[in-house]
C-alpha cells in the first residue's frame, strides 16, 4: 500500500524533521523539574568539603575538631576506597592517582582534603571550618613553563617529568612543505576557563534498604560508566549499586567524568547507611570545577603563491592541569587536538607536536567542542594570516582550501572520513548572507562615530558519534560499541522507550519520541523516554562527542523497526489479510477493508490473546535493539559562520554587528532543537572569545573566585542570530542523521577574531590571544602604533 500526501504530512508533523516544541520544557517552564537539589529525604545530611588553599603542598598534620569531630573524614578513613586512576594505552602517556580526599600532598588549590557532613549545609561548612590541617609549601608549577623546566618536587610521585603524554603525527611533511612558495607563522593562545552549567556538580546517595543497594542520585551525562567506576572503586558489585540521573542543569561535558565528590558522598551513603548530599556552590565550581580550553599554539602553514596549502607544521601545548580524568583520560584533548587541527581543509603535507602537560591547576575536562574550538581558532587564524601574505580576500583563500565536493566522501590527511556534504557552499551562503560586498562597501565609508567595521569567517568540522575504532585507537578505560535502546508498546497502545544516554538540556525525550512516531506513527504525547536511571535502562556509556541522537537514536529507530512487523502481522490476522497487504501509519494499521489501531492490536496481545494468530511472534510487542554507524570514524557536521564586528579603538569595546550560520547536520529530526542547541553554542563561543578567564597568579591562585570576577556573556552581549540549513544525509547512520551538540561553540572564537583583525588591519595590529578583552585590544593597538613608529625613526 502507499501513504496518500495527506497521510504523509500529518506523520511528518511529529515525525523526523518537525518543529516539535520540547515535551520536557512543560515541567521545567512550571517549576516542576526534579534536580538533586529538589529531593527531600528523612535523616538527610549535607556535605561540605574543606579544600586546599595552597596549590602544592605536603600535609603534615590534620586533627578533627572537638564539636562535630565525629561528622568529619580524612582520606585515611576511606581505607577501603581506591584513588581514581584512568589508565590509557597511549605512548608516553603517564596516569595519575586521584585521591577522593587529598592524601599527604595537595596538587591544586580547592583540591578537597576533608569533609564534613550536617543536617544542614551551614553546620556542615561550620565544622568543616573547624578542622586544623598543617601544610609544608612545595614549589608550583601554575603553567606549563615552570611545569616543563621541573627537575624534582613533581606533581605526582614517580614521574620523571611534567607531561602527561606527548602525541606526535607527520605525513608528507617534508615533501611539500619544499614546493612551498610561501611561510608564514603565528602563534596562538587560548585562555583556561570553567564550564558553568546552571546547575554545579549535584548528588545525593543513600542506602536502599529493602533492594541492599546503593543509590546515587547524580547530576550526570554517564549514569552507567558511574556506576562501573563507583563500584570498582568502593569494591562492591555493580548489581549492588544504582546511579540515577534525574534533571540535569547543563553539563557540556564538565558532568561525563567521575567527580571526587561523588564518590565521597558514594563512600558516606555505603558507609553509614543513610542519606548524604553535596550541592556546589559557584565559587567551588569556580575555583576547583574542571577548567577547560587552555592551549597554545604554534602554526607555521606552508602555501603557494594564492594561498593554497601545501603542507602544515604545528606545536600545540596544552595546559591538562593536576589530574587526568575517568574515564576519557587528559589523553582525549591532545588526541583530538592533532586530528582535528586540519578541519575541513585538503593539505596532504602535516606534521604535528602535541604535548599536553601537568600544572598545579584543576584538571582539564571535556568541554563542549573538546579541543576543536581550540584547533579551529588556530587554522582559521592561520588561514587569516596566509591571505593577508598573498594579498587576497581571506573567504577566497578559504575556499580555495576547502574539501571539494566532488572529492566527497573524503579521508583527510589525519584519516577522518568525511562522509557526506558541501562544504565550499556553505562558506558561499555565509558570504552571500553577511552581505560581504556591502560590509565591504561600509568599511570604505567609514563610521560615524569613528568605529572601525570588521568582516571574519570561520569554517569547521565537527566529528560526532565517533565510536569503537576512535576510542579503542585513544586507550581509554571504557570504550564505546553499540548503544541499546529498548521499546515497549504499552497494553493501551502507547510507548516507553528506554535508552542509556541521559539529557542535560538536548531535548531528547522529544528528539527520540519523533523517531519512534516516525516508525510506529503513535502520537509523540503518548511516548515516553525513560533515560537516567541504570535500573531501568540498556546499557550506554553515555551523553558525550554529539553522539546520543545518532546512537541511542539510531538504536530506537531499530528497536521500533523490529516490533513494526509484529504488529502488522497481529493486525492483518484481525483484518482477515496478509501482513504485506498491511500499511502503518499515524497509529493504524490499514489493511484493503478496514483498519486497526495500534491500541487494539496492543490490547489483543496483552489482554484478549484469544484474538491473535496461531503463528504469533511470542517475543511480544517489545524488544531491545542496538546500533552503531556503518563507519564508527564517526558522522561529520560541519558549518560556516559569519560576523560582522564594530571596534572601537579609543575604548577597546568589540560590538558583534551581525552573525551568520550556515550549518548542515545531515537530516534534522527536530529543527528548533537544533538551532536551539546551535544558538547556545555560539553564545558559549562568545564568552571563549571576548569574556571568559580563569587567570592564576604564580602561586597557582585562581584569580576568578565569583561571576564578578569571572566574565559571562549576557543577553545584551548575543546578537540576533541568523541561521541557514543544508541537510546532507550521512550514508551511514538511521535516517542520515549527524550529531551536532557540539558545533556551535566550536567557530566563534575564530570568527570574531579574524573580524577584529580584519577591522585593525589598517593599523597593523593583530590580535591572538582570548579573551579579547578590552585591555588587551588596546595593547595590540599600542604596540602596533610603537612598532609603526620606531619603523618611520629607522626610515628617517
Amino acid at each position: 500500500m502507499h501513504h496518500t500526501q495527506t497521510d504523509l504530512k500529518a506523520q511528518a508533523s511529529q515525525g523526523v524533521g518537525a518543529r516539535v516544541e520540547r515535551k520536557e520544557d512543560a515541567r521545567h517552564l512550571h517549576g516542576r523539574g526534579q534536580f538533586v537539589a529538589d529531593m527531600h529525604m528523612p535523616e538527610l545530611s549535607e556535605v561540605a568539603f574543606l579544600r586546599s588553599p595552597f596549590a602544592h603542598a605536603r600535609i603534615t598534620a590534620s586533627q578533627r575538631p572537638e564539636a562535630g569531630g565525629e561528622q568529619v573524614a580524612f582520606r585515611a578513613d576511606m581505607a577501603d576506597v581506591l584513588d581514581i586512576v584512568a589508565e590509557s594505552m597511549l605512548p608516553t602517556y603517564q596516569a595519575s592517582a586521584q585521591p577522593p580526599l587529598a592524601a599527604g600532598k595537595v596538587r591544586f588549590v580547592g583540591e578537597p582534603v576533608a569533609m564534613a557532613w550536617a543536617p544542614t549545609r551551614a553546620e556542615a561548612e561550620d565544622i568543616a571550618e573547624t578542622i586544623a590541617i598543617d601544610f609544608e609549601d612545595l614549589p608550583v608549577y601554575a603553567d606549563v613553563a615552570t611545569s616543563q623546566a621541573a627537575t624534582e618536587e613533581f606533581i605526582h610521585e614517580g614521574w620523571q617529568h611534567h607531561n602527561f603524554l606527548t602525541l606526535k603525527a607527520d605525513t608528507k611533511f617534508d615533501e611539500l612543505a619544499a614546493q612551498a612558495k610561501l611561510v608564514v607563522t603565528r602563534r596562538m593562545d587560548l585562555a583556561r576557563h570553567c564550564m558553568v552549567p546552571m546547575e554545579g556538580k549535584a548528588v545525593l546517595a543513600y542506602w536502599d534498604h529493602q533492594a541492599d543497594m546503593l543509590v546515587v542520585y547524580t547530576a550526570t551525562q554517564v549514569p552507567h560508566m558511574i556506576r562501573t567506576i563507583l563500584a570498582k572503586c568502593l569494591g562492591m558489585d555493580q548489581g549492588q549499586v544504582r546511579v540515577v540521573a534525574p534533571d540535569v542543569g547543563g553539563a557540556f561535558g564538565y558532568k561525563c567524568v567521575l567527580q571526587q565528590e561523588e564518590l565521597c558522598v558514594a563512600w558516606l551513603a555505603k558507609t553509614y547507611r543513610k542519606p548524604f548530599r553535596f550541592l556546589e556552590d559557584r565559587r567551588e565550581h569556580l575555583i576547583a570545577g574542571a577548567n577547560t580550553r587552555e592551549h597554545h599554539y604554534e602554526m607555521t602553514a606552508y602555501a603557494d603563491e594564492r594561498g593554497r596549502i601545501l603542507a602544515l607544521d604545528a606545536h600545540i601545548v596544552i595546559d591538562g592541569g593536576a589530574y587526568s580524568v575517568w574515564p576519557f583520560t587528559i589523553g582525549l584533548e591532545p588526541g583530538q587536538a592533532v586530528g582535528n587541527l586540519p578541519g575541513p581543509y585538503a593539505f596532504r603535507g602535516y606534521r604535528c607536536t602535541t604535548e599536553c602537560v601537568a600544572t598545579n591547576k584543576p584538571g582539564f575536562v571535556p568541554y563542549r567542542g573538546v579541543a576543536r574550538t581550540g584547533v579551529c581558532f588556530a587554522i582559521e587564524l592561520t588561514i587569516d594570516a596566509v591571505a593577508r601574505a598573498v594579498g587576497r580576500e581571506p573567504w577566497e583563500v578559504r575556499l580555495d582550501n576547502l574539501v571539494p565536493v566532488e572529492l566527497m566522501p573524503y579521508v583527510n590527511v589525519t584519516n577522518k572520513h568525511f562522509d557526506s556534504g558541501d562544504y565550499p557552499a556553505s562558506l558561499r551562503k555565509a558570504h552571500e548572507m553577511i552581505g560581504f560586498e556591502a560590509v565591504r562597501e561600509r568599511q570604505r565609508q567609514g563610521e560615524p562615530d569613528g568605529r572601525l567595521i570588521g568582516l571574519g569567517f570561520a569554517s569547521y568540522t565537527e566529528q560526532s558519534a565517533h565510536g569503537t575504532s576512535v576510542f579503542a585507537a585513544w586507550g581509554t578505560p571504557v570504550i564505546p560499541g553499540h548503544d541499546s535502546a529498548t521499546v515497549r508498546v504499552t497494553p493501551d497502545g502507547g510507548l516507553e522507550v528506554r535508552v542509556g544516554v541521559h539529557s542535560h538540556g538536548q531535548g531528547m525525550e522529544t528528539s527520540f519520541a519523533q523517531i519512534a512516531h516516525e516508525v510506529l506513527g503513535v502520537d509523540i504525547m503518548r511516548i515516553r523516554v525513560v533515560h537516567g536511571d541504570t535500573a531501568q535502562t540498556p546499557y550506554s556509556t553515555g551523553t558525550y562527542a554529539s553522539r546520543s541522537l545518532v546512537m541511542s537514536g539510531g538504536a530506537v529507530s531499530r528497536a521500533c523497526k523490529v516490533i513494526a512487523p509484529r504488529i502488522r502481522h497481529i493486525a492483518a490476522h484481525m483484518l482477515g489479510c496478509k501482513p504485506e497487504d498491511t500499511d502503518l501509519m499515524n497509529g493504524r494499521v490499514f489493511g484493503p477493508g478496514g483498519s486497526v489501531s495500534i491500541a487494539e492490536v496492543a490490547e489483543a496481545w496483552y489482554l484478549k490473546p484469544q484474538l491473535l494468530p496461531a503463528d504469533v511472534d511470542a517475543a511480544g510487542l517489545e524488544t531491545t535493539a542496538g546500533f552503531k554507524p556503518k563507519v564508527d570514524t564517526g558522522s561529520f557536521t560541519y558549518a560556516s559562520h559569519a560576523v560582522t564586528v564594530a571596534v572601537d579603538t579609543e575604548t577597546g569595546h568589540v560590538e558583534i554587528l551581525d552573525y551568520v550560520i550556515v550549518e548542515d547536520c545531515g537530516t534534522m529530526v527536530n529543527p528548533l532543537i537544533v538551532e536551539g542547541q546551535t544558538y547556545g553554542g555560539i553564545a558559549q563561543g562568545i564568552g571563549t572569545a571576548l569574556y571568559e578567564e580563569t587567570p592564576y597568579d604564580t602561586n597557582g591562585q585562581p584569580l576568578a573566585s565569583t561571576l564578578a570576577d569571572y566574565m559571562l556573556p549576557g543577553a545584551t552581549e548575543v546578537p540576533r542570530m541568523r541561521i541557514h540549513h543544508f541537510e546532507t544525509p550521512s550514508p551511514h547512520t538511521e535516517f542520515g542523521a549527524k550529531g551536532m551538540g557540539e558545533g556551535g561553540a566550536i567557530a566563534p572564537p575564530a570568527a570574531i577574531f579574524n573580524a577584529v583583525n580584519d577591522a585593525i588591519r589598517g593599523l597593523g595590529a593583530e590580535v591572538a590571544q582570548t579573551p579579547l578583552s578590552p585591555r588587551r585590544l588596546l595593547e595590540a593597538l599600542a604596540r602596533a602604533e610603537e612598532a609603526a613608529a620606531s619603523q618611520a625613526r629607522r626610515a628617517a
